[in-house]
């Protein structure tokens, strides 16, 4: 393992200094003739980063916040996501900041960096648990209320050792995870990221064809276009929404490294908006026929909705095909946000290290291991952290989605921001603060009290 000490300050990594390999470099270690990445790559990683387990979670806040201000919240989380990530790019390139950690770095020094890579290790750790966790449930089944729901490989090859969530996860970690997360660059997943983006375009698909179907035979009604308050509970619960919507469009973290591969750097303005909408169509279509078909039948975890008859023919099939498809989806998502959570941990850990982890293999391994190591005993020992994962949303992921962009503008080290940046800087710091205060306060209201909030 190659760092220096900590008494040796001239030789210290800079702030600026990039946690990963430049398109630039004299030498690739693991995938020579690397010209840059394309636009289309670039768009499905970054697509594949947004759309993850928080896309489940969007009809449940439909149903709690009604169709018509469910679906503006949707829109306006995409609104925002855009403008904290414009942000981001113009005072990196003020600063000349490879990454978003240096840009951090420029404007609160190390500390302020340091706060920022803890918040992305804790998001994206908390991210992908519940990734594996979700992983383990369409594969094996899952208890609630003690009543146990069959996975896949139950349902197809019984009750044995093999079809338990151990080993399963174990496979899963060997088999898929374990090629996937070795890549050193994210361009390299651009093939599995096409087909992620793919997979959920399929469960939209059938998500839709079924619901339209069932409103064709009139055998489901137009969902609730406003929220339902009966009291104050109710009301409150409004705001646990936030942490899900907020969770939904997180991709801050992979936005440099993306950048960093691009042939056109110039680009990744036209790529995040392309993504965005993108994404944000998926999240629509999702959430609107997912209340549709469910309506205040809808669950928390809207798959958990496609384990009975659905009321149409093939309604088994239908059923498999969305929760392999989800899981295969999820599978696919992990490499993706593993990786900015791989290069964050690594400038925690290792701040005085002279080269990127990209071109120190026993660092890389090292790191990556520990993580999965980490992630595969907390998937298999925590039963459920959808509270937890709330728990992020509203603090971390916040953080990272909007208080340190706007934090990053109102700092100005170089002079560079206008007046419209500042005021809508201030507006994202007073409604991501009061919004994430409330919603921890309407869950310690809600477990006090034993009620249901929505999960993540």
């Amino acid at each position: 393992m190659t760092f220096l000490p900590s008494s040796d300050r001239k030789h210290r990594r800079s702030p600026r200094a990039p946690l990963l390999p430049q398109k630039h470099a004299a030498a690739e270690p693991a995938e020579g003739g690397f010209d840059g990445a394309s636009f289309s790559g670039a768009v499905f990683n970054l697509s594949t980063t947004i759309v993850g387990a928080g896309i489940m979670a969007l009809p449940a806040t439909l149903k709690q916040l009604g169709l018509i201000p469910g679906l503006a919240m949707i829109v306006l989380g995409a609104v925002l996501t855009n403008t904290s990530i414009d942000m981001i790019l113009k005072f990196s390139r003020a600063s000349k900041s490879p990454t978003y950690s240096a840009a951090a770095a420029d404007a609160f020094g190390g500390a302020g960096r340091a706060l920022l890579q803890s918040c992305i290790v804790v998001n994206n750790l908390g991210m992908l648990v519940v990734y594996m966790i979700i992983i383990g449930d369409v594969l094996s089944g899952t208890w609630s209320n003690w009543v146990h729901h069959t996975g896949v490989m139950e349902e197809w090859l019984g009750q044995h050792w093999w079809t338990s969530r151990a080993f399963l996860l174990l496979s899963t970690t060997l088999f898929v995870f374990a090629p996937l997360i070795s890549f050193k660059r994210v361009d390299s997943l651009r093939y599995t990221s096409a087909l992620s983006v793919g997979l959920a375009v399929v469960f939209v698909a059938i998500t839709a064809g079924i619901a339209i179907i069932k409103l064709a035979n009139g055998s489901i009604t137009m969902p609730r276009l406003m929220p339902k308050l009966v009291d104050q509970t109710s009301f409150w619960k409004l705001f646990t929404t936030f942490p899900i919507l907020v969770t939904a469009y997180i991709c801050h973290h992979n936005v440099h490294p993306i950048e960093n591969e691009l042939k056109d750097p110039m680009q990744m303005k036209s790529i995040v908006r392309s993504s965005l909408t993108l994404c944000s169509a998926v999240y629509i279509a999702t959430s609107f026929f997912g209340f549709l078909l469910f309506g205040d039948q809808t669950l928390d975890d809207v798959l958990a909705n496609f384990d009975g008859d659905l009321g149409i023919p093939y309604s088994m099939i239908l059923n498999d095909i969305v929760r392999i498809s989800y899981g295969i989806h999820l599978m696919l998502v992990f490499p993706i946000v593993f990786f900015s959570l791989r290069l964050n941990l690594d400038g925690l850990l290792f701040p005085y290290a002279k080269i990127p982890i990209a071109f120190n293999n026993r660092r890389f391994y090292s790191v990556t291991a520990a993580l999965m190591g980490f992630i595969f005993l907390g998937a298999n020992f925590v039963p459920s952290i959808w509270d937890a994962f709330q728990f992020t949303g509203a603090t971390a992921a916040t953080s990272v989605g909007f208080i340190f962009p706007s934090a990053i503008a109102l700092r100005d080290t170089h002079g560079v921001a206008t007046k419209k940046d500042k005021v809508l800087s201030w507006i994202m710091i007073l409604l991501a603060v009061s919004s994430s205060i409330v919603a921890l306060s309407s869950d310690v209201y809600g477990f006090f009290n034993s009620d249901e909030g929505v999960g993540s």
